[in-house]
């Protein structure tokens, strides 16, 4: 029997209370942090993947000495990225530019222009309807109802609003657009709504219920426009008023876009709230979905609400033409709205487990517009092929940091999500697609090593995803190299070609995996795993579950890593992902139980807030949902070579009914 999709949807529609907590709604593209009011008055932004600000450059500093790569450094790594002395302004403005930036805010104002205060709302019931992906609230201003439906629209930058009151009636209620300098600071908006100079706006009338505006932003121009319904006045400015002039209701579209918007009449707000409906229940009648409800176990809901939860976070936040910076759309973050390529695959290799790989493939292809930036970095550093990067923006420039060359977790990635690829879409197109990318990848791969006097190679240095100092032969990324360098020559095999020599030879004689007393370390110079380095990422557990079986990883060392991991972990100290990572881990090597508990363990960096968004970070951290969507649907739906029973990754205990449908394995 088919689940019931929208009743499993349904009882996690996300409801409150809470004036001040921003919900996210958006397309993937772009999105709208939508505040009690159903608008920005206390709080929340607009941000889309195509907005990104460069501040001026520091004095004396001219574009064409900035280097493209994102480092001075010459030549092969012998350690920390190497960063000229007296160069503190440069290095500044390298990691700050580019960044994402607020497009601008929506407030209720007064009659004479005052602010609405948080303090004068009372008795704000508010529902966020997943199956349609629309917003609704009511509460009163004074004693006096206002009511508030919004909605953004699934194909375009365009967000809804249609507020009914008696105060929109009489006047005392207005929305105001205004629209700020970029800033790095995340408050209760993104921006600086007092500053003037730097940025600009222009505004055109277009007949009675339209206006046009022109933002000029230093080098950045996009465009706005705004169109009421009849009934409404808008009034051009600085600072844009909307107000109704007959009747109770103000209704408005307001359409972002970086290029000059069409004249043709924008979609109505019942015309957007009709398409975005259609497009949820299209998202959440498609692809995968997991029903817990029959469970005996008490914690099945919250697992359940996170699942549900992450889904639609993930669709709002990591659909759109870049990679997500780790709190996605909702402001920004301590990397200035930049993504991670180590982080790539926590956001968007779970599409391709729950069938929604198309959410994210423009995203994905970041790899084919990078790989020139690539390039030039491997060649700058003295090495062959791709060598990925690792903090950037569209333009691929690596923001500054001491480890960017050397964490080398990050490089295999694009040969993991073509082997995603590949299993959806077994063509010799996708072949073709990715050729480019796994070769580049692998021959940079096998450059990288040192060969030592023995024959044995080395990845060295190197720094692990646990981040906590550089140092050699690191265990996830030894085991990920011999993975990537397989796969890659499974890839030149399909198309044909001859398997390259050199590569066979460094994956053969790749230092062996560290052990000590009969458990994966962190590496082979840090034998105190366990001891003094019990904390942050648990980089052992990811040989033998994030990845599959590899050889070189031998099947009993890996489950009593992770169950003595899971013993003796401080996960008080970790990041969001990192549930999700032992998770996967404990499922591949037979111990259920460890996964479940790990997916809902209580710590304080495991937890999920009212709209489902992990908060294992220093900011909302979608990592952390990414990562629980792959988990999840992984111990739901098997892995290659796991057992052949129902939601293998569950205890056969009787205390957990899982319903599933629409899933596919992992690798």
């Amino acid at each position: 029997m088919s689940i019931d999709r929208q009743t499993l949807v349904a009882r996690h529609d996300i409801q409150s209370t809470d004036s001040l907590s921003i919900l996210a709604l958006g397309n993937g593209e772009f999105c709208f942090g939508v505040d009690g009011t159903g608008m920005q008055t206390v709080g929340g932004n607009c941000m889309s993947h195509w907005g990104w600000h460069h501040f001026p450059l520091p004095d004396g500093w001219a574009f064409d000495r900035v280097p493209p790569t994102g480092t001075f450094q010459q030549g092969r790594n012998t350690g920390p990225d190497k960063f000229p002395p007296d160069m503190d302004a440069i290095r500044k403005w390298m990691f700050d530019n580019p960044h994402i930036f607020n497009l601008g805010r929506f407030r209720l104002i007064r009659s004479d222009g005052a602010p609405v205060e948080a303090a004068s709302i009372s008795n704000l019931q508010r529902t966020l309807t997943l199956w349609k992906g629309q917003h609704h609230t009511q509460y009163q201003i004074d004693g006096t109802m206002v009511t508030v439906d919004t909605c953004v629209h699934p194909e375009r930058d365009l967000v809804a609003i249609r507020i009914e009151s008696p105060r929109v009636a009489d006047g005392t209620l207005k929305v105001a657009l205004d629209f700020p300098y970029p800033s790095l600071k995340n408050n209760a908006w993104v921006g600086d709504f007092s500053r003037r100079d730097g940025h600009s706006t222009t505004v055109q009338a277009v007949g009675d219920h339209r206006l046009d505006g022109i933002r000029v932003i230093d080098a950045v121009t996009y465009h706005v426009a705004i169109e009421i319904e009849p009934g409404c006045v808008i009034q051009p400015g600085d600072v844009v008023t909307l107000s109704a002039k007959d009747g109770n209701i103000l209704a408005f579209v307001c359409a972002f876009s970086e290029r000059p918007l069409p004249p043709a009449r924008l979609p109505s707000v019942a015309e957007t709230a009709t398409a975005c409906a259609a497009k949820w229940a299209m998202f959440w009648q498609s692809g995968g979905a997991i029903d817990l409800s029959a469970s005996a176990d008490p914690r099945w809901k919250e697992l359940e609400r996170r699942i549900v939860l992450s889904q639609y976070q993930m669709a709002v936040h990591t659909a759109g033409r870049w990679c997500s910076s780790e709190m996605g759309l909702l402001g920004i973050d301590p990397w200035r709205g930049q993504f991670h390529m180590e982080m790539v695959w926590w956001h968007l290799a779970h599409y391709a487990l729950w069938d929604r790989w198309q959410l994210g493939t423009e995203a994905i292809d970041c790899y084919q517009r990078f790989a020139p930036a690539a390039r030039t970095l491997a060649t700058q550093l003295g090495y062959k092929g791709l060598k990925w990067q690792k903090s950037v923006g569209p333009e691929a420039r690596t923001a500054p940091w001491y480890g960017n060359q050397v964490l080398l977790w990050k490089q295999p990635h694009p040969i993991f999500f073509a082997a995603l690829d590949y299993r959806l879409h077994p063509t010799l197109a996708t072949l073709e697609k990715w050729a480019g990318i796994v070769h580049g990848t692998a021959e940079h791969m096998a450059d990288y090593p040192v060969k030592d006097a023995t024959g044995i190679y080395h990845l060295d240095p190197a720094m692990p995803p646990s981040e906590m100092g550089i140092t050699h032969d690191t265990v996830f990324d030894l085991a990920y190299w011999r993975w990537g360098l397989d796969t890659a020559q499974e890839w030149r095999q399909r198309l044909g070609l001859a398997r390259e020599p050199f590569w066979d030879d460094v994956r053969d004689h790749l230092a062996p995996l560290p052990v000590v007393d009969g458990l994966f370390v962190h590496s082979a110079g840090w034998p105190d795993t366990y001891t003094n380095r019990a904390w942050e990422h648990p980089d052992p557990v990811g040989v033998l579950g994030m990845l599959p079986p590899t050889a070189g990883v031998d099947a009993k060392i890996a489950r009593d890593t992770v169950a003595k991991i899971w013993a003796t972990w401080d996960w008080r100290r970790c990041w969001g992902w990192d549930f999700p990572w032992i998770a996967m881990a404990a499922a591949r090597t037979g111990q259920p139980d460890i996964a479940v508990d790990a997916l809902l363990k209580d710590s304080p960096r495991n937890q999920y807030d009212i709209q489902g968004i992990n908060t294992g970070g220093p900011c909302p951290y979608l990592p952390g949902n990414g990562g629980l969507l792959y988990a999840a649907a992984m111990m739901v739906a098997g892995w290659d070579g796991g057992p052949e029973r129902h939601a293998p990754g569950f205890p056969d205990n009787g205390r957990w009914t899982v319903r599933w449908e629409g899933l596919k394995p992992a690798l």
